[in-house]
């Protein structure tokens, strides 16, 4: 297990990804196989550029199926009951504050595969997320950022 990172994902996350895994393996390469067959059949395959176009898509499709299945086997389910609200933890709701510009935002933390800035979900191995993590209310965080050292102060956690 020394090569797996564990994916820590709502039970919601994992769900998708398993119907989206079930799709691509029935529907998706159903599609994929006719569109081949479909290109065979224009003949010469040395020159046929419909056919290569299929074969590439194929082995795209194939490779996006073994990325779920390694995202799914290495998928643990974490229920915001079970969050500890006392430091900050992949699930919980973070208010912080930066030092310099007072600014006050509010992320969640989560996993990589649910990140959504939009929505206010960052991801746990972001910079961010990454120096926020362990770190309790009244912390401040020094976060290495792509655009320098920012600080943050922990305003308030919950699940």
């Amino acid at each position: 297990m020394s090569g797996i990172n564990i994916n820590y994902v709502t039970k919601e996350t994992l769900d998708q990804m398993m119907n989206e895994l079930s799709i691509l393996k029935t529907k998706g390469r159903a599609e994929i196989a006719r569109a081949i067959a479909e290109a065979r059949e224009k003949g010469d395959l040395k020159e046929n550029a419909e056919y290569d176009a299929a074969k590439e898509a194929q082995g795209i499709h194939e490779a996006r199926i073994a990325t779920l299945e390694n995202a799914i086997s290495a998928s643990r389910i974490v229920s915001t009951d079970s969050i500890d609200t006392s430091k900050v933890s992949i699930l919980c709701k973070v208010t912080i504050t930066n030092v310099a510009n007072k600014k006050t935002v509010t992320y969640q933390i989560v996993s990589e595969t649910e990140a959504d800035l939009k929505a206010g979900k960052i991801s746990v191995t972001s910079p961010i997320g990454r120096g926020l993590l362990g770190k309790k209310v009244g912390d401040v965080a020094d976060v290495q950022a792509p655009n320098g050292h920012i600080k943050f102060k922990i305003d308030h956690i919950t699940a």
